[in-house]
């Protein structure tokens, strides 16, 4: 199955951001904490050389701790700011403020020099679609000023936030990138929800989805569906007898099966998961 998904509004949004790169001081960058690498869009790099960098790992909640904590020493080690947060919960909300006066000092300071004071530092908040960002900036101002929604997509213009006298956010609608390289990046994307379900193959995502959760989480799937762990095909066989899904005539209904079990890896039903590691990425 190939993956991609770059609708008409992302090309827009794209040539948006390059317009309003000048304007800001930092980008605030979200990515997925389940999968780090394949959330975050490459063009970003390009945009946003030459300004202060803070990364988020959002969705901390739902990702393996001590998988998140060598992921937030990677980007540590290649010179971003770096805060793990659940934006939902309000989890790490508290960390921001400081390491995005940080990631400013030099800028800060220079406007100390040239006697401008108390000018709020202007970030940009990107990501790619469904990554957390609206969850994120209400969370972080204390009031719903960006429309959230459990889909790709939602937000489809830019919209100043003021927060208080020492930051200003810049919201930008989430986007991807024209043309995925590594199919694997597509396929993690689309289990978390970046890409829309609609134009995907949900049978064959859940049998992919269950090959890395039963090669890199032995026994969590056998936990919570009571099937035994074997080949992902017949795993998602017994998964479908143990939940009844049935179509019309009692006849397994796999696709209902697989829809169940991306869901619950979404949700974070089955366990708490991070299905790619830094290693793999410098290889």
């Amino acid at each position: 199955m190939q993956f991609q998904w770059y609708p008409g509004h992302m090309m827009k949004a794209k040539r948006q951001m390059q317009e309003d790169i000048k304007l800001v001081d930092i980008i605030i960058e979200l990515v997925d904490a389940r999968i780090p690498f394949s959330s975050r869009n490459p063009d970003i790099d390009e945009l946003g050389k030459n300004k202060a960098r803070l990364i988020l790992m959002n969705k901390a909640d739902l990702a393996d701790t001590k998988k998140t904590e060598v992921w937030n020493a990677y980007f540590k080690r290649k010179g971003y700011f770096v805060v793990c947060i659940d934006a939902r919960r309000k989890n790490g909300m508290k960390l921001i403020q400081h390491e995005i006066m940080e990631a400013c000092k030099e800028k800060i300071e220079r406007n100390r020099r040239r006697g401008i004071q108390n000018r709020p530092m202007r970030a940009m908040v990107v990501g790619i679609p469904n990554v957390g960002k609206s969850t994120f900036i209400n969370s972080y101002a204390g009031r719903a000023c960006a429309k959230t929604g459990n889909k790709p997509g939602v937000t489809k213009g830019r919209q100043w936030i003021c927060l208080n006298k020492n930051v200003e956010l810049l919201d930008t609608p989430g986007i991807l990138w024209p043309k995925f390289e590594d199919q694997t990046v597509g396929l993690h994307l689309a289990l978390v929800g970046s890409i829309k379900d609609e134009i995907l193959n949900t049978d064959e995502m859940a049998v992919s989805l269950l090959k890395i959760l039963l090669r890199d989480y032995p026994g969590a799937i056998e936990e919570r569906y009571g099937v035994k762990e074997k080949e992902e095909t017949e795993v998602l066989c017994g998964i479908a007898e143990n939940r009844n899904c049935l179509k019309k005539g009692n006849e397994l209904d796999y696709t209902k099966a697989a829809a169940l079990v991306i869901d619950e890896f979404r949700s974070g039903k089955i366990g708490r998961f991070t299905i790619e590691m830094p290693k793999e990425q410098e290889n």
